[in-house]
């Protein structure tokens, strides 16, 4: 086995280091990550990106949001949340062993005087409240894991970056289930930051895995991470356009009248849109239906489509950003 050290706190960068030591170191058969994020939520492959986060509360806090390549849920990571990674050619597709690849962090609260269980399908909890999440993915007969450990993250920031919006989302995503979390800093008898728990996590692994080596990534291989950044983990096309398709209903009133929008997408670009309300104007809102056919169901986008033609004529007394805010968050 051989360790990569990243003091990258770039999520998406993270992320296309793991696919890059996923799917492109294949000759080596056993690699170990530890990296940290900040401020962001990873959603699994099969998630809709609108339905599991408050892209108000994003948008306005600045909290990426990147599409991760394993399945699972969504998670929330800050600078005081450390994430590992395994990546094996010895694991059989469809084992998911979950608590074999856990082991060296329950061993490791073990040490610091903190007795951690493996519970139910992937999950590590002490006192029964969950402190990682772990996730698979296979490529060509090689599986990547990882986990991601609460350390002492912000839980008021997390609380409110996953709180889905109250409008009504029917899609085919997969939707992550919220359990009671707590900080494992919060259960050490005596505190510690996050990187000595990286220290202690990485100094476990070499006990356990005494012939581990570091795999120092070269120039090149930095260049070609940097590239399955931009290219992928950084883009809308990746995080929201492999959304599965979803309907959205959102109804807001304004002291000028009620909208309601009945919004279909694909690939998170509106696919087709009607709009109801006991609002006023003198033009047929069907054609600001059609202006918004083939816009990002994004809310800068709707707003710099819905610039172009008079508002008022066709909703009375209402700005252009509260209309756009009737359609999208």
């Amino acid at each position: 086995m051989k360790f990569i050290v990243n003091n990258s706190n770039d999520p998406a960068y993270n992320i296309a280091l793991e696919s890059y030591a996923f799917r492109e170191l294949l000759s080596e058969d056993e690699l170990f990550l530890l990296w940290i994020n900040e401020p962001a939520i990873i959603i699994g492959k099969h998630q809709n990106a609108i339905q599991e986060i408050n892209k108000e509360y994003t948008d306005e806090h600045g909290i990426h949001v990147v599409r991760r390549l394993s399945g699972g849920g969504a998670v929330y990571h800050d600078l005081n949340n450390l994430n590992y990674t395994i990546i094996s050619n010895k694991a059989e597709e469809g084992s998911f062993d979950f608590k074999t690849f856990s082991k060296p962090v329950i061993d490791t609260l073990a040490k610091l005087g903190v007795t951690a269980n493996f519970t139910g399908r992937n999950d590590l909890e002490i006192d029964g409240k969950k402190i990682c999440g772990n996730a698979q993915a296979y490529y060509k007969g090689r599986m990547m894991h990882h986990g991601c450990l609460l350390f002492d993250v912000d839980m008021s920031v997390l609380g409110n970056a996953l709180k889905v919006s109250k409008d009504k989302i029917e899609s085919k995503g997969v939707k992550s289930v919220r359990a009671r979390v707590t900080n494992i800093n919060s259960e050490l008898p005596e505190k510690m930051t996050v990187l000595e728990f990286k220290d202690a996590i990485l100094a476990q692994m070499k006990e356990e895995y005494p012939e581990m080596t570091e795999y120092v990534l070269s120039p090149s291989e930095l260049e070609r991470i940097q590239e399955i950044r931009d290219s992928q983990f950084a883009t809308w096309d990746w995080t929201y356009g492999e959304t599965p398709d979803y309907t959205v209903e959102r109804s807001v009133r304004y002291p000028a009248g009620k909208i309601t929008s009945y919004i279909k997408t694909e690939k998170s670009v509106i696919e087709s849109i009607k709009i109801y309300g006991d609002f006023f104007g003198i033009g047929d809102v069907s054609d600001i239906e059609q202006l918004l056919v083939g816009t990002r169901y994004e809310y800068q986008d709707v707003l710099k489509k819905l610039e172009e033609v008079d508002i008022s004529h066709y909703f009375s007394r209402m700005t252009t950003e509260e209309v756009a805010k009737a359609i999208v968050a």
